[in-house]
Formats: structure tokens, C-alpha cells, sequence
């Protein structure tokens, strides 16, 4: 039987990570938030966070939670100089919730199996106000022992548990779905918002109108008034799309599957983060689009 609070390591405090930890620390359990960024880490002290260093408590822990950006922050985490599986106790938990490769969360999981540490593939959707409010979309996979021992917090961050199966890497596979359907809906949304423009469409009359018809979807609606607001404080930032879109179009290319659309998308964002616009939302992509048609976007001086 799986206890009901579990003592918790949350490893990277971003836009999701700290909904996350937040999410676990008012489901009970005691948090300890771990970032790079030391502001982050005061400020979830300050709202109840555990105090005093994880290494003297790893042994103690239940569950890892690890929302880093990508594979190697992953790896790095886990296994680099200081990481943490190897001063975890034989039983405890990883929930890798980043968005890699299959193969990578496989060998992630046989790496983990060697210390006597479970693993979940676990990548997760909802952004940052649904980590905020526990109410994510966890695409998981792994064995059932596994999804016993991180029940307790996966009731705590999340609305909505995919089990996937107990092959760690169907996770990561369902989530690199997601994602190329997302990144070409933004990317799509971007084209369609600023065609409109040419046509005398403004930002505002093409969410009230397209939102109410069948050429909306989720990322248009939740993307695209930030264009309308000229407001481009980044909740998802550009550069997530090469690295998420990348991750697809390669297992793309393993699996001999051709996927020009998404590729499509890609270049709209790396052509986004050339123009240094990397770290502002991904709605921000619709600025290529603008350079390219010479249109002045919301927000923007004529």
C-alpha cells in the first residue's frame, strides 16, 4: 500500500515546474524545489517549500519529479555530477515529465532499474495554469508498480493520467503527437492571424469570429489574443518548437515517415528565434510572418 504524503524532490522551478511543486505541496506532501534559478527556489520556500538542503534528505525521498527543459537537463539531473538516483533509496520514484525521445526515456528507465529506482515516462500538457491549478494532462508510461507508487502525486499535479501501457517510451511517442499537432496549430494560427491582416481582418475580429467556427483549436484560442494584447511574456517561449518539433521530425525520420508540414512549422520558429525572438512567447512567431508581409502587429510602433 503506497503512503498518502510523500516526502517530494521537484527538480526545475520554470513555468510549469513550479506550478508542479506547488500542485504536490498542496496535495500534502512535503516539497523540496530544486532550479538553477536561487530566486525560484526563495520564493517556493516562501510559499511553504521545504527548507535546508535535498542532498541531506535524498534517502528519504519517495519521488523525484524532474520538468527540465529537454534530454540532457534530464540526464543531467539524474545521473550527472551530483545527480540524484544514486542516493536515492531502492523504491523510490522518478516522474521525468520533459519532452524527449522514446529511446531516451527507455534508456533513462534501465539506468534508473540499475539502482533499484522506478521510473515513469511521463511527458505532460495543459501549461502553466493547469500545473498551476493540478489539472495536467500526464501522457504516462511504465509498470504498474511504478503507477502505485506515484499515485498519491500524480493525483496532486494532475486532472488526467494517460496510462499508456508498461513500455517507458509510449509516453514520450504519445507526446511527440502533441506536439507536432500544437506547433503546427501555433505556427497555423500565426499564418491565419496575419493573412487576415492583408485582408483587413484585425487580431481582435479573428479570435471572436474563428474561435466560433471550425477553423478554431486550443492553441488558437489560447495563443492568439496574446498577439491581439501585443503581449508576448512568454507562458511557452519560441525555442521550445525546434527542440519539440526537432524531436519529432527525428523519430520521424527513424520510423522512415515523412512529415513535411511539421517541418514546415519548424522553420517558422527557427526562422523566429533568428530574429532573437527565442525567449518571448510562441505566439511570437507570428512576427515572421509580419516582417515578411510588412505588417505592423499589435503592441508594435508603426
Amino acid at each position: 500500500m503506497t503512503k498518502n504524503t510523500h516526502k517530494v524532490a521537484a527538480i526545475g522551478l520554470g513555468s510549469m515546474g513550479y506550478g508542479i511543486a506547488m500542485s504536490a505541496l498542496r496535495g500534502g506532501h512535503s516539497v523540496w524545489g530544486v532550479d538553477i534559478n536561487a530566486d525560484q527556489m526563495a520564493r517556493f520556500v516562501e510559499a511553504g517549500g521545504e527548507r535546508g538542503n535535498l542532498a541531506d534528505a535524498a534517502g528519504e525521498l519517495d519521488t523525484v519529479i524532474v520538468a527540465v527543459l529537454n534530454a540532457a537537463q534530464t540526464e543531467a539531473v539524474l545521473f550527472g555530477e551530483g545527480g540524484i538516483v544514486p542516493k536515492l533509496r531502492a523504491g523510490a520514484a522518478v516522474l521525468s515529465c520533459a519532452t524527449v525521445p522514446p529511446a531516451f526515456a527507455k534508456e533513462m528507465a534501465a539506468r534508473c532499474a540499475v539502482s533499484g529506482v522506478l521510473y515513469l515516462d511521463a511527458p505532460i500538457s495543459g501549461g502553466a495554469v493547469k500545473a498551476a491549478n493540478g489539472a495536467l494532462s500526464i501522457m504516462a508510461a511504465g509498470s504498474p508498480e511504478t503507477f502505485v507508487a506515484l499515485a498519491p502525486v500524480l493525483d496532486s499535479i494532475a486532472e488526467t493520467v494517460f496510462e499508456l501501457g508498461d513500455e517507458v517510451g509510449a509516453g514520450s511517442a504519445m507526446k511527440a503527437v502533441n506536439q507536432l499537432l500544437a506547433g503546427v496549430h501555433i505556427a497555423t494560427m500565426a499564418e491565419a492571424l496575419t493573412f487576415g491582416m492583408t485582408q483587413g481582418v484585425t487580431p481582435d475580429k479573428f479570435i471572436e469570429v474563428i474561435s466560433k467556427c471550425a477553423g478554431t483549436s486550443w492553441m488558437l484560442e489560447n495563443r492568439a489574443p496574446h498577439i491581439a494584447a501585443g503581449d508576448y511574456t512568454p507562458h511557452s517561449s519560441v525555442n521550445i518548437w525546434p527542440k519539440d518539433l526537432g524531436i519529432v521530425l527525428d523519430i520521424a525520420k527513424d520510423a522512415q515517415f515523412s512529415a513535411p508540414i511539421t517541418a514546415a512549422a519548424l522553420q517558422q520558429f527557427v526562422a523566429a528565434a533568428g530574429m532573437g525572438l527565442g525567449a518571448e512567447d510562441d505566439a511570437a512567431v507570428a512576427k515572421v510572418y509580419a516582417r515578411n508581409a510588412q505588417l505592423t502587429l499589435p503592441g508594435e510602433e508603426t
